[in-house]
């Protein structure tokens, strides 16, 4: 599947900016199996940027902004090829217990190496309350697949989506005791589970096509940025995603931009300005299947 993805990112701010320094992490990170066709960025005001490598699997654009500013309009576009397969569980998948012993017996430390994401991260700290809801889902002697897939459907059913219910910056634990978020809460909860059961798991930054009821129109700029889990399955199956928000393996429905340990370490904006200054966030995102779907 082919995809035209438009992200449009509008900040106001109350008062003059002086200077604007900022991360975008907007450019798709390279992975098997999906392909950037095409991708531009826009800025304005101008921005000076150059590209690096991010710690995890994040590139960044670092931009400058020296002009004073009143508002901050970031724009991405980018066409993508996904020739991903949903996985499914199977008879003879790894186990949790074979996979905790393979990561930890694993010696590398290259980007995607398990040992970089087996730990506490700064959003994900250890919570035996989370620990212990998941645990049931995750038996060691359990396919990895299918108890990955059980526990996205456990958290789908048990938690309800409300963008009201969480902030960018609400931990972990409140999201779990409110039982209620938004995809990176499920995601970060996911992720404390599996993490618990000495499974190297991963934050996935992200877009999802999404496809409209019958005979309703798709929406432009309706479509969200998401989040979801990528486990570290052994070496013959590599890293495989599941969404908690959806209930899901994931498919070549889902674009992957970034990967990191938790929200912190990908998300699409970060930086420093130079004014003391309120300001208002609108963000428009496009998923445009071009293939006939």
């Amino acid at each position: 599947m082919i995809y035209d993805v438009s992200h449009k990112t509008t900040i106001n701010y109350d008062g003059i900016v002086r200077l604007a320094e900022f991360n975008l992490r907007m450019r798709p990170a390279e992975w098997p199996d999906q392909q950037v066709i095409s991708q531009n960025l826009g800025i304005t005001p101008p921005a000076r940027t150059f590209n690096r490598e991010g710690a995890y699997l994040a590139p960044i654009t670092r931009a400058r902004i020296d002009t004073p500013l009143r508002e901050l309009v970031i724009s991405k576009h980018f066409r993508i090829k996904i020739e991903r397969f949903a996985p499914e569980p199977r008879a003879d998948d790894p186990t949790i217990g074979e996979i905790r012993e393979s990561a930890l017996a694993h010696q590398g430390l290259e980007v995607l190496a398990p040992a970089n994401y087996l730990y506490p991260s700064p959003r994900v700290p250890l919570d035996p309350a989370i620990a212990e809801w998941c645990a049931p889902d995750l038996a060691v002697g359990r396919g990895v697949v299918e108890a990955g897939l059980a526990l996205a459907q456990r958290i789908k059913k048990s938690f309800d989506y409300d963008d009201k219910a969480t902030e960018a910056d609400t931990p972990v634990n409140e999201a779990f005791a409110a039982k209620a978020g938004v995809c990176q809460d499920f995601a970060h909860i996911m992720l404390a589970g599996l993490r618990a059961a000495g499974l190297p798991a991963a934050y996935i930054s992200g877009y999802l096509r999404t496809i409209p009821p019958p005979g309703k129109a798709r929406l432009v700029g309706a479509d969200a940025t998401h989040a979801w889990v990528m486990v570290w399955c052994g070496e013959t199956l590599g890293w495989l995603g599941f969404d908690p928000t959806n209930g899901c393996t994931v498919g070549d429905g889902h674009i992957l931009v970034a990967l990191g340990r938790d929200y912190g370490d990908v998300s699409p904006i970060d930086g420093v300005l130079l004014g003391l200054t309120g300001q208002k966030l609108k963000v428009a995102v496009d998923v445009v299947p071009v293939d006939p779907v």
